[in-house]
């Protein structure tokens, strides 16, 4: 469990966070978006003991982070956006010198790096970390932030730059974290990643926090389910309703099952055949740029 109650941050003049309040419970993936500037890495780097608020409450699993971030770090793995890494260490080496950092004995980091060298499919094959490529390297720093087992995850851009393959694995390796009860808190430009498998999404505008919710709550509250209507119409005829081409269908849209009723009945009596109707909740990213203006 994380209890955030009136975070905020100052660096001189700048406010980089404004009394921000959240509650993340545990074994959940918790989503921190908002545009460049928002705070969100600041938030991040506060929630993992890195640095300390100027003001506020945080509470991680029972721990004051004010008070003790030395323990609080001992339980949270953090990965910061760029993978830093020491290149010229081989990658089992890499874990173990981590591990003992962390205080483990040799048999328990053996056992957790020969695990997850396996679960990220990690096969360095004897290279040195700085002949990996990226992909691989974002891989060593994830397995990097979990050799201590810690029940808790702070991930800033986990999929940042990586190509389409490696960057789904990583999600769906996240997936499989939760699973085993791990509280992720992640932040990350890829928005529909996030829209597919955070839990709570919270978004931050100027240091402040602007939505918290789940999806269908942020849905509920930026707009409303609409209907798009996919049909075929009749050789060299135009529908008589707005409507655009996709292929050699037309699309138009309904913002309403009453407006949807009307829409498929007129298809119809202009000789047109309905294929499909797919509905549509407006998306992460539209919600975001809807709160950007």
């Amino acid at each position: 469990m994380i209890e955030a109650s009136s975070l905020s941050k100052q660096y001189g003049e700048v406010t980089a966070l404004l009394d921000i309040s959240f509650t993340c419970r545990e074994g959940e993936i918790f989503g921190i978006i908002g545009h460049n500037g928002a705070g969100k890495t600041t938030l991040l780097k506060i929630l993992s003991g890195l640095i300390l608020p100027t003001s506020g409450s945080l509470v991680i699993n029972g721990l004051d982070v004010i008070r003790d971030p030395m323990q609080v770090r001992s339980g949270t793995g953090y990965l910061p956006e760029e993978s830093r890494l020491y290149e010229t260490m081989l990658v089992p080496d890499y874990l173990r010198f981590f591990g003992e950092i962390y205080g483990l004995d040799r048999v328990t980091i053996n056992a957790r790096a020969d695990l997850l060298l396996t679960q990220l499919s990690l096969q360095p094959e004897g290279k040195r970390i700085g002949n990996l490529s990226k992909g691989m390297k974002r891989k060593v720093a994830i397995a990097r932030s979990l050799i201590h087992d810690p029940s808790i995850l702070i991930y800033d851009e986990p999929g940042s730059g990586l190509d389409p393959m490696t960057s789904r694995f990583i999600i769906e390796y996240l997936k499989e974290l939760r699973l085993q009860g791990k509280t992720i808190i992640l932040s990350a430009h890829n928005l529909a990643q996030v829209e597919e498998i955070c839990d709570h999404v919270m978004i931050l505008k100027r240091g402040k926090v602007v939505v918290f919710g789940t999806m269908p709550e942020l849905r509920d509250q930026f707009g409303s389910i609409r209907y798009e209507i996919l049909y075929l119409y009749p050789d060299g005829q135009t529908p008589s309703m707005e409507a655009e081409q996709n292929g050699n269908l037309w699309m138009s849209v309904a913002r309403s099952v009453d407006e949807l009723n009307r829409m498929t009945g007129r298809i119809s009596s202009d000789g047109g055949t309905v294929e499909r109707i797919e509905s549509r909740y407006p998306s992460l990213e539209e919600i975001l740029v809807k709160i950007g203006k």
